[in-house]
């Protein structure tokens, strides 16, 4: 007998649907469960093979829960914004929202004849403005928050500005490293424009100049995670290193409520283990060392700062190694070695800080400065190597060979010799990291403890001012710009330098439709070349009653011209599948206290220090 597969999937899929078998409440006495599937880009023409691997395993979990009396949420979308469609699109000679329309249609029929039990009433796409509108909502709350080191949570700009009226930054100063300080009364003679670059040092959402991975072919910036060997990972383009005006999400403050939450979260323990490397967080010093030049005129930038976990080998240091980054390298250089370090900074621009960090190829050119021991007046020559980032701590570090493998091998390569600070424990073919050896040919530090050495040397660095007890994260701030098109406009207006938020009222702000979508001129992104769409502004403040008196000043101004990245949407989507239709708030308190957290969540562990990290964030800073 014949089973006519086709025909018998066809009819019960149509009973499926027509019966709503699969639709969902918000309220229910039987208890809930909440199944999540990494909702799809739809960057091709339909699915591949791993989509269906993670949701076949997810689809017979959901049935299983329904059928032991669950109340469960299932639900399904597209993440239709970003590089992948937008290239798709380009590569295809389609206009991105129309190849993406395209393809989610194709999706959804795809995802139909697999017969999976998705609540198709709560299908989510990220493109669309009754979505995008919330996205940018959200991403206003981040720019109108601070983040209070001493509540520890994100409060609203405003009790910044008020403490700034009345205190000035006395109070904040430790979270200020890069402005001055300033009394109240300094602060309410300030013209606006001061006032709002300093508080766009705080916000959470912030706009700034910073290295970024620009692919020219692309017209856009990549994360990290977006380039491979030195090229783009989709299209293999060059990628090079460029410092352009970006918006960054200032997630390093989160940084210690990120690494707690782990004790909590049902991640896989190598989940965690990710996450925590990926954070980075240690202990040690800052410390100041005074630098001189060789055969060069005298230099402006006479001292070197260095974040170590590790004051107690200061003694061991045999060469500093400082990140290509670093704008001050040119007053440093020796003539000597300047054609030597143009053409090393020339490789570097093409890595990015993922290829450098993971690279085994030792690299690095001497710049003909150096540092000077401030215990002991010892020279110690200055280079500089791909392996350090400018992000992380000063963008320098001291190399300690006897103590760290990789600066040992990196010695070794360069013929630097190597002095011995662990007596027995170093036997001069391999570094030995202990934390226990008894030091040696380290001055007063002679016959001490390493652990015990770590405070004796920080306290005397203290006293005589050139060093600092500091907590360092490895991770950075994470870029939330795209210089491309298809992406979610960013709510703002900017008018002499001042960045001002639009009206919660005027939201969303709609993307323009735009026939040619090529970048725009000085690494802008193609909205810049819609100058009517730009300079439009006036209409956003003009007797509008949601305007804040921080937007007063911003008609005549002019849109921002980059999009929001892909993973923007796909931060908070999870939380629209419980209210998708919701058109007061992204979701009710009603629909998240009830759903409250994903149960089982399946997708690719590429995702642990990307999406999964900045999700959590953004939970966060919401519940903030």
């Amino acid at each position: 007998m014949e089973y006519k597969f086709r025909e018998i999937e066809k009819k019960w899929q149509d009973e499926w649907a027509a019966k709503q078998a699969y639709k969902v409440s918000n309220s229910s006495s039987k208890p809930k469960c909440y199944v999540l599937d990494m909702f799809p880009y739809p960057s091709g023409s339909g699915l591949h093979v791993g989509h269906p691997l993670g949701y076949i395993s997810s689809d017979i979990y959901s049935r299983y829960k329904r059928l032991k009396g669950f109340n469960v949420l299932h639900p399904m979308g597209y993440d239709a914004f970003g590089l992948p469609a937008e290239q798709y699109a380009i590569e295809h000679g389609i206009h991105p929202e129309i190849s993406t329309e395209n393809n989610i249609k194709n999706f959804r029929a795809q995802l139909d004849k697999i017969g999976f039990s998705y609540d198709w009433d709560r299908e989510v796409n990220t493109s669309k403005p009754a979505y995008y509108k919330w996205t940018q909502w959200i991403f206003l709350q981040l720019f109108n928050s601070w983040f209070n080191r001493s509540s520890k949570k994100a409060e609203s700009i405003i009790t910044l500005v008020k403490i700034f009226k009345t205190e000035g930054s006395a109070t904040v100063n430790y979270q200020l490293p890069t402005v001055n300080s300033f009394s109240a009364e300094q602060w309410n003679t300030f013209l606006e424009k001061e006032q709002q670059a300093i508080l766009m040092n705080f916000r959470l959402a912030y706009c700034g100049y910073g290295e970024v991975n620009w692919c020219e072919v692309l017209g856009t910036v990549l994360a990290n995670d977006e380039v491979v060997n030195g090229v783009s990972e989709r299209g293999g383009h060059p990628v090079e290193k460029k410092r352009l005006r970006q918006w960054y999400l200032r997630i390093t403050e989160y940084a210690d409520r990120l690494l707690e939450g782990l004790q909590t979260v049902d991640f896989s323990d190598a989940m965690k283990e990710m996450q925590t490397n990926w954070i980075g967080k240690s202990s040690g010093a800052e410390i100041s060392f005074e630098m001189k030049t060789v055969n060069r005129e005298p230099s402006t930038f006479n001292r070197l700062t260095v974040y170590t976990t590790r004051p107690d080998t200061i003694f061991g240091v045999d060469f500093m190694v400082i990140a290509p980054e670093l704008d001050w390298i040119p007053e440093v250089v020796s003539a000597e070695q300047q054609q030597a370090v143009e053409d090393y900074l020339t490789y570097v621009k093409s890595r990015s800080d993922r290829e450098r960090q993971a690279e085994k190829k030792i690299s690095g050119v001497f710049t003909g400065a150096y540092a000077v021991n401030p215990f002991n007046s010892r020279e110690i020559p200055i280079w500089i190597s791909e392996y350090v980032l400018a992000g992380y701590g000063t963008g320098a570090i001291m190399a300690v060979p006897c103590g760290d493998e990789r600066d040992f091998k990196f010695a070794n390569h360069f013929g630097i010799p190597v002095t011995n600070i662990l007596g027995d424990a170093f036997n001069g073919t391999e570094p030995n990291a202990t934390k226990d050896a008894i030091l040696t040919n380290s001055d007063f530090l002679n016959g001490v403890n390493q652990r015990k050495a770590i405070d004796i040397v920080i306290d005397k660095l203290e006293a005589m001012g050139i060093g600092t007890r500091k907590t360092n994260f490895r991770m950075r701030d994470a870029a939330f710009s795209r210089q491309r098109y298809w992406g979610e406009p960013f709510p703002i207006v900017w008018k002499d330098g001042v960045a001002y938020p639009l009206p919660e009222s005027e939201l969303p702000l709609e993307l323009p439709k735009m026939d040619d979508i090529k970048p725009g001129i000085n690494g802008d992104g193609p909205l810049s070349n819609n100058i009517e769409w730009l300079n439009d502004t006036d209409k956003y403040f003009t007797n509008n009653e949601g305007a804040s008196n921080a937007s007063s000043g911003a008609g005549g101004g002019t849109l921002e011209s980059s999009t929001m990245p892909g993973y923007a949407g796909s931060s908070w989507y999870f939380l629209r599948y419980m209210d998708p239709n919701n058109t007061e708030a992204f979701a009710s308190r009603q629909a998240t206290d009830y759903w409250n957290q994903v149960d089982l969540y399946i997708g690719g562990t590429e995702h642990a220090v990307g999406h999964l990290l900045y999700s959590r964030m953004w939970t966060k800073a919401l519940y903030d």
